[in-house]
């Protein structure tokens, strides 16, 4: 893998190659004297992966311990020395590496040495192409020998010289030996790497911080050297400038801070000239250049300095022209494809406030300086900072206190406040003003604290939330009138009035708060004794907020009737309160609390929505815990139930996910108390007809109009004026194009009667003798007047499609609305489905979910309506039809339930798309199940124990409510559509689900199957109904239904229709023809296999003597290659139903089925096929002749009627058995491994079970097989007579296999004779063929 440039070394050859050539004299430096493994290890070192370069450098350290003066030392050293001439540049580092490991860990290894070895080398001694090294750091670090370090010095000083094709890496190379050298040593050598003179020193950035190496660890030596050097004098700074951007080009692509600009960093500290390096060489230099790479050095320089400045220089930066210029970097990076800096320096912050945890000051201040850097009043850093995670109690405390400060009376003179370019040209010289300001930086504020509180990584104390909590809401719903001690928000006073926009962008936080106390501090530990929740909490703030009227007042003043019901709200919490035990008063206590905080938000809906909540609670906590569905409430108002589902749709209509928590857990508690009306009121949310007729009853709300008006107020709140003008842009050129779709669209017909009239009045339009006095006819006024009636129309033209376009964007939005509301609703649904599923009312929820299914589907192109389909779906399919449990009291509903089964039955099989009918069909069979798990009120007598199978089966269908008679009608008239239409939506499946799942039912659709197998029907509906009676008849419940005459009557009868279906067996041309065939045949063999098995009376002579009749037909059209896929097939399912018959199929078949499957194959698969197969060269020779003729005389003399052999071990073929059905499976051939019988098929007592004396000897099943191939091969015919002679050889014989078994017994046993003998030979045979 790596390319060497020299010669010399020669590349590590394959194991094969090597042990081909041998030791060549060629090989100069014995390569093949080493391992493989030893030589891989270079191979690995310069692979690009970093782990195995790592591991490999580590494996041949390890490797070179075990044998340190061996020729591999020498070998390694040399391999790796080439190494780093190569031509690919990222191999060289890797070569240079492992040098460097080698030479630390063998220090008895002269340095000397090896750079005379570099030195040597062609391609590294001289410089003459670009495949010099860029690098290879010898570890001189801490080397005692100076002559080493002197070579090593003078040689990088020579590469040093060759700027083009290195660079800065040998001048990097030599300030790391040098940086790691001693101060005795560093002294000698200094005068050679250094000049004396400072303006070599500030000629590149590797001088300069090699100076600074110098300066700091020997600065005696330097100062002897150069003098007194001023870095930061008048005319060292413009050279200092030079230096930093040159260093900033060269890490442009690193990312990272050079070493030097940190360097002059620490020295400006040392020595006091901070601010004259800050505000000279970075401000009023570097950041004058308008160059990107200086302007990021500049802000990497800022993140690293924050831990080595005093809280005055730490001031001095944040408040100057870098901080500055990082402010207008955060704006303008949030375009797309713009390099985004604020990851780095949230690093940067976050390490110095990790590091200074003990510090609360120094977080303090720096979180202040970054929230103030702002862009016309908005900070620049995001309201969600992670970097707040790391603030102690102290110093999070005083930032909330700094926060809230900032918010009461914001002070604009402390902002560093700037504007980009963009802004300053575009915008408006009115939108400069403080108001706005304040406004900008008060939403930033009221968001930053909400961050804080939800922000679960911060360490908070209860003080501190409750503290955020009541400032919000304070500021949302409250003003103060008189300062009071009693209420600490009252005290405080601000400096510009609060407007109404700053209110709802305060209320807005404060119910997000509210959320996020609800989830995730349900219970504080150190919260009040009683530990109630903080909405609870808020709530007596606010009743306290109400009581002081004198100090305190509302923005929107309470009327009597909203102070009434807030009164009454608190006396039923009190109630509550004193049943907290139950969950359900828990569940309602949380929703008077929120529609209690509402009450000052939207005071007339809450207000309403406040009585009828308190009513509903008191009515549901004086009811009796269940109400049962037969009962109603005969009075004219509503149930409580039907009123509170009614408070909860409307809370799910308003779009706050709180309201939706707090509407699902109301509704789990309440759900048990269900009334029919109550659930009909949630279904017709989801039937759109009903939900488009009744909009009055639910008002869909949506903010986001609001939202969209705050933008366009505030539209460069948070981006850049550029990004604004792009958006403007692209908002442009959509609304011409949609200008121009729709002036190409169809016109109008009334418009265009309109502009025929105006042209015609103009005189415009005229015949074709008016069109030369045209230009006579229309003067100067006539034409104006006419442009003025065509501009006028076109005017109004323009407002009538405007007006069409937005109540088409309307309708959309309602639609839209409409959709998010029903998947709200359906939360509802979810939780009445999976806390209530016994509940009769379940049963109701059928038929509206598979209407949403179905309307879905149709219209499932938006993504709202793929959301509420998938919803549907899962509710559907795991939370209704497969629960485990399920309605046991269905009371008087059975007729009805049994007229749903029908109805929905009916409907699946009216569906265009099968995986609508699937749902359908999957309702009737969940109401099946309902309807056999429900009993009838007279209980069954009690059978005995020792009952037949039958009457087990039948024993729950007459017990349950199921009427089988008129289920069975419903199912048999849908089995015969889908056995007779042409494009049924039922499938196999559906009926097989059923099958499986009420055996009873499928016995009686038996006969419908049976008789759809022949008759006047389509070749596919035949063989769809072949494959529904094998999946059936395959049943182990199916068998159990019937009796054992009832059974064989019926594989009687199925065995003929196959018969009669089978006549046409091999002719089939279309290819639902032969798939007619192919299922007839295995519908044939699962009825011969449950014959064989269950020992059943059936008479098999018919099928027997007609599959004899095909043979020839079938063999002939195989071989003349007719529909070669679907023949094989065809042919392989023909010979397994006749093995269960008794007969074999012969091997001379299957050779021949062989050879034309061969020929048939394309040669593509003829090349796959030879894949995997011994060359000629590693075939087994053949044995000699007189070694063949002993072979072939042992099978000869077992027995006069076995063939003769093909030169093949046929006792070896017989062992491996499993091995041979598997290569016929392979090959596309049944295994013969089920034991069939050996007498052929005379009468049903013989097919079924053949008789033998008691003086017979037991048939095994290989003896049977053997058998059967014998009679094959001698053509014998399957009569009695041919039986019988089977029967009297196989009891001839029988003693043979004995001693074949007990041979292979012997063999597997490792019999010494056997395996010695075999091994002598093959060693005999193998010196034979290797003498000359």
């Amino acid at each position: 893998m790596a390319e060497m440039e020299s010669e010399s070394i020669a590349e590590p050859l394959s194991p094969g190659d090597a042990t081909k050539s041998g030791a060549r004299p060629g090989d100069r430096h014995g390569l093949l004297q080493h391992s493989r493994e030893f030589l891989d290890f270079f191979w690995d070192i310069a692979k690009p992966e970093q782990e195995t370069r790592l591991k490999a450098t580590e494996k041949l350290l390890e490797y070179l311990r075990t044998r340190p003066k061996g020729s591999e030392m020498k070998y390694a050293l040399k391999r790796l020395i080439t190494g780093l001439g190569v031509g690919r540049e990222t191999a060289r580092p890797c070569y240079s590496l492992a040098l460097a490991q080698l030479l630390q860990t063998f220090e008895d290894i002269p340095l000397c040495s090896v750079l005379e070895q570099i030195q040597e080398k062609p391609g590294l001694g001289v410089v003459g192409d670009r495949s010099m090294p860029c690098s290879y750091p010898l570890p001189l670090c801490g080397c005692q020998d100076q002559e080493a370090l002197i070579k090593s010095v003078k040689l990088l000083q020579v590469l040093a010289q060759h700027r083009n094709h290195l660079q800065e890496q040998p001048q990097k190379a030599l300030v790391d030996i040098l940086s790691e050298l001693p101060e005795a040593m560093l002294k000698e050598v200094l005068p050679k790497v250094l000049k004396a003179d400072v303006g070599v020193v500030l000629s590149s950035p590797e001088y300069l911080e090699l100076f600074l190496l110098a300066r700091r660890k020997v600065p005696t030596k330097l100062e002897k050297l150069l003098g007194s050097v001023d870095l930061f004098s008048d005319e060292n700074i413009p050279r200092l400038v030079d230096v930093l951007k040159v260093a900033a080009a060269s890490v442009k692509k690193e990312r990272k801070l050079p070493a030097v600009a940190l360097g002059l960093l620490r020295l400006a500290l040392q020595e006091n000239k901070f601010s004259r390096f800050w505000n000279e060489v970075l401000e009023q230099g570097l950041l004058k250049k308008q160059f990107p790479p200086a302007s990021f050095l500049c802000f990497r320089l800022l993140g690293a300095a924050l831990p080595l400045l005093s809280k005055k220089q730490l001031q001095l930066v944040m408040r100057g022209d870098v901080i500055h210029h990082y402010g207008e970097h955060l704006v303008t990076a949030k375009l797309r494809d713009r390099f985004k800096f604020a990851p780095e320096m949230d690093e940067y912050v976050g390490a110095f406030l990790e590091g200074c945890k003990d510090d609360p000051e120094r977080q303090l201040a720096l979180l202040v300086a970054f929230s103030s850097v702002t862009n016309q009043g908005h900070p620049v850093v995001p309201t969600f900072w992670r970097v707040v995670r790391f603030l102690g109690p102290r110093a999070l405390k005083d930032y909330v206190a700094w926060l809230r400060d900032m918010f009461l009376q914001p002070s604009l003179d402390s902002l560093v406040d700037f504007s980009t370019s963009n802004q300053k040209k575009n915008q408006d010289a009115s939108l400069h003003v403080p108001e706005r300001t304040v406004f900008r930086l008060r939403k930033w504020i009221i968001l930053r604290l909400v961050s804080i509180v939800e922000n679960s990584q911060v360490e908070k104390e209860e003080a501190l939330i409750e503290e955020v909590a009541r400032f919000c809401l304070f500021h949302s719903f409250f003003e103060t009138k008189k300062p009071t001690s009693q209420i600490p928000e009252t005290e405080q006073q601000l400096s510009f009035p609060l407007e109404s926009r700053t209110r709802e962008v305060v209320c807005n936080a404060f119910f997000s708060l509210l959320q996020a106390l609800s989830t995730q501090f349900k219970q504080v530990p150190g919260q009040t004794p009683d530990r109630q929740p903080w909405t609870f909490r808020l709530v007596q703030f606010t009743d306290m907020l109400l009581n002081h009227n004198r100090n305190v007042a509302t923005v929107t003043p309470f009327t009597a009737q909203q102070r009434q019901a807030w009164d009454r709200m608190l006396q039923t919490l009190k109630e509550l309160e004193a049943r907290s035990a139950e969950v359900k008063a828990t569940a309602f206590q949380h929703l008077l609390l929120l529609v209690g905080i509402h009450l000052f938000k939207s005071p007339i809906e809450s207000c309403e929505l406040l009585g009828d909540i308190q009513t509903c609670i008191e009515k549901s906590l004086e009811e009796k815990p269940r109400r049962t569905r037969s009962k109603a409430v005969d009075s004219q108002e509503p149930p409580w139930v039907e009123v509170l589902v009614e408070i909860l749709l409307a809370l799910l209509a308003q779009p706050s996910h709180l309201m939706r928590q707090v509407a699902r857990s109301v509704f789990g508690h309440i759900c048990s108390h269900l009334t029919p009306r109550a659930l009909q009121l949630i279904l017709d949310v989801l039937n759109p007809d009903k939900s488009q007729d009744e909009d009055d009853n639910v008002v869909v709300t949506d903010d986001s109009d609001e939202k969209q008006q705050q933008s366009k107020s505030d539209s460069d709140s948070e981006g850049d004026e550029e990004e604004s003008a792009e958006e403007e842009e692209e908002s442009d050129e959509e609304e011409e194009e949609s200008d121009e779709e729709t002036r190409d669209g169809d016109v109008d017909q009334g418009f265009r009667e309109q502009l025929m009239a105006v042209l015609q009045a103009g005189k415009a339009l005229g015949g074709l003798d008016s069109e030369d006095k045209e230009e006579e006819e229309l003067g100067d006024e006539a034409m104006m007047a006419l442009d003025q009636n065509l501009a006028s129309l076109f005017a109004e033209q323009k407002l009538r499609i405007q007006a069409k376009k937005d109540e088409k964007n309307k309708l959309q939005k309602e639609k839209m609305l409409r959709r998010d509301f029903q998947i709200r609703v359906l939360d509802l649904i979810e939780v009445l489905v999976t806390r209530q599923p016994e509940n009769p009312l379940v049963l109701e929820l059928l038929e509206p979910l598979l209407t949403v299914i179905r309307r879905s589907m149709r219209t499932s192109s938006s993504k709202q309506e793929q959301d509420l389909l998938h919803k549907t779906a899962r509710i559907f399919t795991h939370h209704l039809c497969r629960a485990r449990h399920y309605c046991h009291d269905v009371g008087n509903h059975v007729e009805a339930l049994h007229a749903q089964v029908e109805r929905l039955v009916q409907q699946a099989g009216r569906q265009a798309d099968s995986s609508v009918a699937l749902y359908y069909f999957n309702a009737s069979l969940y109401l099946l199940r309902v309807l056999k798990g429900n009993t009838t009120n007279a209980l069954p007598p009690k059978t005995p124990k020792k009952q037949k199978a039958s009457a087990k089966a039948k024993g729950p269908e007459a017990t349950s409510c199921l009427d089988l008679k008129r289920v069975t009608l419903v199912y048999s008239s849908a089995l015969s559509s889908f056995l007779t239409k042409r494009n049924s939506p039922l499938t196999v499946p559906m009926f097989l689900s059923l099958f499986c799942r009420h055996p009873g039912l499928c016995k009686c659709l038996l006969p419908s199957m049976v008789q759809h197998v022949t008759g006047p029907v389509r070749p596919r509906q035949q063989a769809q109904a072949c494959l529904l009676l094998q999946k059936s008849l395959s049943m182990g419940e199916l068998r159990l239904c019937f009796e054992d005459s009832e059974w064989e009557q019926l594989i009687s009868q199925v065995l003929v229709k196959v018969t009669e279906n089978l006549r046409t067996l091999g002719k089939g041309q279309t290819k639902s023809e032969q798939q007619r065939e192919l299922s007839s045949l295995e519908l044939l063999i699962t009825l011969l296999k449950a014959v064989h098995v269950q020992k059943l009376t059936v008479d098999l002579t018919s099928i027997l003597g007609l599959l004899q009749g095909l043979q020839a037909t079938l063999q002939q059209s195989l071989q003349q290659g007719a529909h070669t896929a679907g023949s094989s097939r065809l042919y392989d399912l023909y010979w397994q139903a006749m093995k269960f018959l008794g007969v074999q199929r012969p091997k001379s078949e299957k050779k021949d089925a062989k050879e034309i499957s061969g020929d048939t194959q394309s040669p593509v698969s003829m090349k796959r096929k030879k894949k995997g197969f011994l060359p000629e060269t590693k075939k087994r020779k053949k044995r000699k002749p007189e070694d063949a003729t002993e072979q072939e005389a042992k099978p000869a003399a077992t027995g006069d009627k076995q063939p003769p052999s093909s030169g093949k071990k046929k006792r070896r073929r017989k062992r491996t058995k499993a091995k041979a059905s598997a290569q016929s499976q392979a090959n596309g051939k049944p295994a013969a491994k089920s034991p069939t019988p050996s007498s052929p098929i005379t009468s049903p007592s013989t097919s079924a079970t053949p008789t033998a004396g008691p003086n017979t000897p037991a048939k095994t099943p290989k003896l049977q097989k053997k058998h059967q191939k014998q009679s094959q091969i001698n053509g014998a015919t399957c009569t009695e007579s041919a039986g019988k002679k089977h029967q009297k050889g196989v009891s001839d014989k029988s003693p043979q296999p004995t001693l074949r078994k007990k041979a292979r017994l012997s063999l597997a046993n490792g019999s010494p004779t056997l395996l010695r003998s075999g091994a002598k030979k093959k060693k005999v045979q193998l010196k034979k063929a290797g003498k000359p």
